[in-house]
């Protein structure tokens, strides 16, 4: 079994962070983290005599590599260490394409410089940003059988799932001076000796790759001073001040996406700011409910009903002023052309939406037999080449109307400059009209929009979150609303009446594009299991279940302490099961001093945190093992019995257990 890590920085490039390298503490994290051979694999660049030296430094197998961007994704490619000329020189090629930090290399580019791909070792960016696009590991066809993920969630989802590439979890580490902590990502590879073309054979094999020597995929180590953990459920004990936290905070900074509940943080007191807090969670809601009418506000903003009613006025006074001096038109005013009106361009949006509809139907492959089933593949193809001749046809007429409309208006230009009477003004009656229905229709939109309703309503372990629309009751209301200290009484003033609230709105220094969001108001409510507001305790209650269950969406779940916060028989019948549930997915780490987590959850791991002062020197020992071994084991191959800890930690020692059992539980119980 050898120890591996095939991604180190020693060297920065244009396409990565500055940073000076420090070769003690690549000694110090080869020989602490007990690795078997690493690869050199810099951005874009091979260091041939910084290489050379650090294989000359190092006790270990050390690989010349180089971590190519290939078209717009990362990749390692790892050469064995032999001909190390020939590989400097086609290393260059490489660093004479990148530029800038943006640019990258094609697959025609990559072979060029190495034409036989199969010599090496190559390691996509796989479950990691920047990844290798699913078209370019086509391009590299059996070249690539492993990918490189970011963490142990992804390592084991990779294992489970056949066509998945074999996973590797690697450091990606640049070692600088005064390191506080090593990372703990590696990977195992069931390798009899440490040659690339060893290490190759296995890469092929999802069963020989693992997270930790001994205990295969199950557990993984957590700290570079040898804390192992279960990829469960893990539970660590101690009694108070002993290191709980500090080790909690160590396995932490060794990890990416972590989701940290820290002690006392879910505690809600304040209904308003916990209302904050649900509505901030669930704004897609609002959000999605609010899209198309987000749109209609964007249309019905471009109305100006004053600036109409304006033109009508001028209109009319230009027709009477024209009709009265008929007596003295001159053989200017007299052309047809003088008071000709415009041709009216048709609107064709509601034709390329029909065209894009019927492409679509006929693009679709999922649906296509249930479409084929009521619309025959030649019906569409019918339809769409005709839709298609309408709209050239409509479009061609527009165009000379555009023509018609420009050549006229230069000619009634000439005329009225030429002419002493007086023209009457162009005014597009059609699109007065269409404002003025817009409008009132708009009134209706947001008249039925404000009516009190539930529009949502989540169901999220015994508790409910509801969403209701109603209507602003004041300006104050609008001023929260927009975050800041603008005045809204004027606006507020006009509310009943949408449109002229909506031109109330542009008076005030706020985006268009936030106009949607003074309309409704959309309260979240929380209700306990008989339906009633939860109370201050339930709002606690609430926090956690409802951020254990976003713990998905990371790596790692760290909890301190629940029981701080909340009452054994809450975390008996609700916590211990979703922690349970989340641990089949993600490692999961619970700090405790309380029985009902500690035993009763039934962790896969058992850690013992223990303060210890040697020589006027504080130090904390970290014990682990599985909760029903006798023996509890630290790094250093210390041992302490299992029995006593649970006692003392969970139980205020094994004397003060059994005299509540005797004294206070079975005297009860009888």
């Amino acid at each position: 079994m050898k120890k591996v890590d095939l991604h180190i920085h020693t060297v920065p490039s244009i396409s990565d962070r500055e940073f000076f390298f420090s070769l003690n503490s690549l000694k110090d994290y080869v020989e602490k983290l007990e690795l078997d051979c690493i690869a050199i694999t810099n951005h874009n660049l091979f260091d041939k005599s910084q290489f050379e030296y650090i294989s000359t430094q190092l006790h270990i197998k050390v690989f010349p590599g180089i971590e190519i961007d290939l078209e717009a994704g990362h990749m390692l490619l790892i050469s064995e260490n032999e001909d190390l000329d020939d590989f400097d020189l086609k290393c260059k090629k490489v660093t004479d394409l990148i530029k800038l930090k943006s640019d990258y290399i094609s697959y025609e580019q990559l072979i060029e410089i190495f034409p036989l791909l199969s010599k090496y070792l190559l390691i996509p960016h796989y479950d990691k940003k920047p990844n290798i696009k699913p078209e370019t590991l086509v391009k590299l066809g059996d070249n690539i059988f492993c990918g490189e993920v970011t963490s142990i969630r992804k390592f084991k989802a990779c294992l489970t799932e056949g066509d998945k590439l074999v996973p590797v979890i690697f450091s990606d580490c640049r070692f600088v001076e005064d390191m506080p902590n090593y990372p703990t990502r590696q990977t195992y590879i069931d390798a009899a000796e440490d040659s690339l073309i060893a290490l190759k054979g296995c890469l092929f094999d999802k069963n020989k790759v693992y997270l930790s020597k001994e205990e295969g995929n199950e557990f993984f180590q957590a700290t570079d001073d040898g804390i192992i953990l279960s990829t469960g459920l893990n539970v660590i004990i101690g009694e108070r001040s002993t290191g709980k936290t500090y080790t909690l905070e160590k396995i932490i900074s060794g990890f990416e996406n972590v989701k940290y509940i820290e002690q006392f943080s879910l505690l809600q007191n304040d209904e308003e700011k916990f209302k904050e807090l649900v509505t901030t969670r669930h704004s897609l809601v609002s959000e999605n409910y609010l899209k198309e009418f987000k749109d209609i506000i964007y249309d019905v903003n471009e109305v100006d009903i004053k600036t109409n009613n304006q033109d009508i006025e001028k209109y009319l006074e230009s027709l009477k002023k024209f009709t009265s001096e008929s007596y003295k038109l001159d053989s200017f005013s007299k052309c047809k052309l003088y008071n000709e009106t415009k041709y009216e361009l048709d609107d064709l949006e509601n034709l390329k939406a029909l065209i894009k509809a019927t492409e679509l139907l006929l693009d679709n492959t999922e649906y296509k037999s249930l479409i084929n089933k009521h619309i025959t593949e030649t019906s569409l193809k019918d339809l769409f080449f005709e839709l298609i001749e309408t709209y050239k046809g409509k479009h061609i007429k527009n165009l000379e109307k555009s023509f018609v409309n420009d050549l006229s208006e230069r000619i009634k230009d000439d005329l009225k400059i030429r002419s002493s009477s007086t023209s009457i003004e162009d005014i597009d009656f059609n699109k007065i009209q269409i404002d003025k229905i817009k409008v009132s229709k708009f009134d209706e939109i947001v008249n039925k929009l404000q009516a009190e309703k539930i529009i949502d309503s989540k169901e999220i372990r015994g508790f409910k979150v509801i969403a209701k629309t109603k209507k602003f009751t004041g300006a104050l209301q609008l001023q929260k609303k927009s975050k800041s200290k603008l005045a809204f009484s004027d606006a507020f003033n006009n509310y009943d009446k949408p449109y002229r609230f909506l031109v109330s709105l542009k008076n005030i220094a706020i985006e268009e594009t936030d106009y949607y969001k003074y309309f409704v108001d959309i309260e979240y409510k929380t209700l306990n299991k008989h339906g009633f507001p939860v109370s201050g305790g339930e709002r606690s209650e609430f926090n956690l279940l409802h951020e254990i269950s976003d713990a998905l969406k990371h790596d790692i779940l760290m909890i301190d302490e629940p029981e701080s916060s909340f009452d054994n028989i809450f975390l008996k019948n609700e916590v211990n099961e979703l922690i349970k549930e989340i641990s089949k997915e993600i490692p999961v780490i619970v700090v405790t001093h309380n029985s009902t987590i500690g035993a009763s959850i039934k962790p896969d791991y058992l850690v013992y945190t223990n303060k210890v002062i040697d020589n006027g020197e504080l130090m904390y020992k970290v014990f682990f093992g599985h909760p029903m071994s006798k023996i509890l084991k630290n790094s250093e191959g210390e041992e302490i019995q299992n029995i006593d800890i649970l006692f003392n930690c969970l139980e205020a020692g094994e004397e003060a257990y059994y005299e509540r059992k005797q004294q206070a539980y079975e005297i009860l119980k009888n």
